[in-house]
């Protein structure tokens, strides 16, 4: 090992233990002050500032509040009204969403939305979302009419073209029925597979829609949305974003990228609100 390489990861690991420590003060001021400040507050209106709502859309097995402890206060404290939904619920099966048919998560997606818009008097949202949730909206985006409704999209890992998981689901043909079994007890974990008729759906004549600004933020550390290359987009109004480009020292993963990784969340603020953006760095971990 080269010895720069030596320092850099005490160095990258310094960093990241700083980060998470923001953590808990930031968990706990969303279960103390969520309702009060923006978070799911259906009375919270829209500044001049930020004149969008932003809806956090959770990955697959999360739900509106674990996926968001730390994103949505930090984005309510730059002044945004912020909503979090459940989607894709099995019967029977708390807690743990994302897993129905993705067609049917971005119906649910999409009365959201019209909830939000209705209670805040806004004509668009911003949709942020964590791999699945990244994606997910993309089929409201191009088939439901979300397009209308939405100014940006904005996926922290998304799985724009299926998730591998390193390369496991390509095991699945080698057990017989396997694909079968995850497709009805998991639609959602079965749509998700690269080659699923869902993606090719999804992807069929494009990656994007006019009049929606998307950006991708990935980390080359993914081990769920494989390869990472996969989660870009192409089109005429996207911003692709590797993490490790912005701050070479951040080892964030699949999960920790959505969950509290501060530079990644720095670079969601500046999709929200590019004429205010400022530099995305390793110092972005502190701010």
């Amino acid at each position: 090992m080269l010895p720069w390489k030596r320092v850099l990861r005490p160095l990258a690991a310094l960093l990241l233990t700083a980060a998470v420590a923001t953590v808990p003060a930031a968990t706990a001021s969303a279960a103390d002050a969520a309702p009060s400040s923006g978070w799911n507050d259906f009375s919270c209106k829209p500044s001049a500032d930020h004149p969008r709502p932003v809806v956090l859309v959770h990955g697959t097995l999360g739900n509106s509040v674990d996926n968001w402890l730390s994103l949505a206060p930090y984005l309510e404290d730059r002044g945004y009204c912020v909503y979090s939904l459940d989607y894709g619920q099995l019967t029977g099966v708390p807690l743990f969403y994302g897993l129905g048919p993705i067609d049917k998560s971005a119906e649910q997606l999409s009365a959201f939305v019209d909830k939000v818009l209705a209670a805040t008097g806004a004509a668009k949202a911003d949709l942020v979302g964590h791999s699945q949730g990244g994606m997910m909206p993309r089929y409201y985006l191009k088939f439901l009419g979300g397009a209308a409704k939405v100014n940006a999209l904005v996926g922290l890992a998304p799985d724009n073209h299926g998730a591998t998981l390193s390369g496991f689901t390509n095991l699945l043909p080698y057990f017989p029925g396997a694909s079968d079994l995850v497709k009805a007890t998991t639609p959602g974990l079965a749509d998700q597979i690269p080659g699923s008729d869902f993606l090719a759906g999804l992807n069929a004549g494009g990656d994007t829609v006019p009049g929606v600004h998307y950006t991708v933020i990935a980390t080359k550390y993914d081990e769920v949305a494989t390869p990472w290359q996969s989660q870009y987009l192409s089109g005429s109004d996207v911003h692709n974003v590797l993490l490790q480009d912005l701050c070479p020292l951040d080892l964030s993963e699949h999960v920790a990228i959505g969950l509290f990784d501060r530079i990644a969340f720095h670079e969601v603020a500046n999709a929200l609100d590019p004429p205010r953006a400022t530099a995305t760095t390793c110092a972005s971990a502190f701010s």
